[in-house]
């Protein structure tokens, strides 16, 4: 399966959540088991409904690295992504809907706002320590299922790298968290009080699409360049 389609697949299981919502007509209205209707449906369901599409992107990212061959053995990914998937589920899930990921954020988003802050740079803060929160989850989750560490570069250079790699994807998850929580500004409507309508659906993908573009594309050229194979001298 070629590289780049490992990167994408997280993206396209995120858009295909929004499919499947919009076909079978989820919202608010459907029945769900009384502990799971009190744990998923409330504020933060209603005010960040799309960060529904995070939680299946950091899912898909966590199985496509348990699935995906690698240098750790089948029983290192499982049983680290079986945590993994435990943790990433407690920071989005934890108490309710939206767990700690989205309760920091708007805590600080709303405490930097009625410090004197413009909404503008509330929402970023906000969404700032939001995305460490889930990226925290989902970083660790991928160092449970990585195999054991190899350098052939010095230690300082490998540490320089691997420090910019990790930055990059946290600003990308920053603004995909950023995008997703500007799903009613977008066109959204009033969902999930009611089901998608069609052009909702639509628009709403290509926004999942938007957002997590960057960070798919960073995860493509960082497996790109980790599988490239050495280079031959000449002479």
């Amino acid at each position: 399966m070629p590289a780049v389609a490992w990167a994408l697949a997280p993206a396209a299981a995120a858009i295909l959540g929004v499919g499947l919502a919009w076909t079978t007509g989820f919202s608010q209205r459907t029945v769900l088991p009384g502990a799971v209707e009190a744990r998923f449906y409330g504020f933060f369901l209603d005010r960040y409904p799309l960060f529904s599409a995070a939680i299946v992107y950091g899912l898909a990212c966590l199985l496509v690295t348990m699935v995906r061959p690698g240098p750790s053995g089948p029983a290192r990914r499982l049983a680290g992504g079986a945590v993994a998937v435990a943790m990433l589920l407690a920071a989005s899930l934890y108490p309710t809907f939206g767990g700690p990921t989205l309760r920091s954020g708007f805590a600080t988003g709303g405490v930097a706002f009625l410090n004197g802050q413009t909404m503008a740079v509330a929402y970023g803060i906000g969404a700032a320590l939001a995305a460490c929160v889930f990226g925290l989850a989902l970083g660790l989750g991928g160092l449970l299922m990585a195999g054991p560490l190899r350098t052939g570069r010095g230690w300082g250079r490998w540490l320089l790298a691997t420090g910019g790699r990790v930055l990059l994807r946290y600003l990308a998850l920053w603004f995909a968290l950023a995008v997703l929580g500007l799903a009613h500004a977008a066109g959204l409507g009033p969902w999930p009080r009611r089901p998608l309508t069609g052009g909702e659906a639509g628009r709403v993908a290509a926004l999942v699409l938007l957002a997590f573009l960057p960070h798919s594309v960073l995860v493509w050229f960082d497996d790109r360049t980790r599988h490239r194979p050495p280079s031959r001298a000449v002479g």
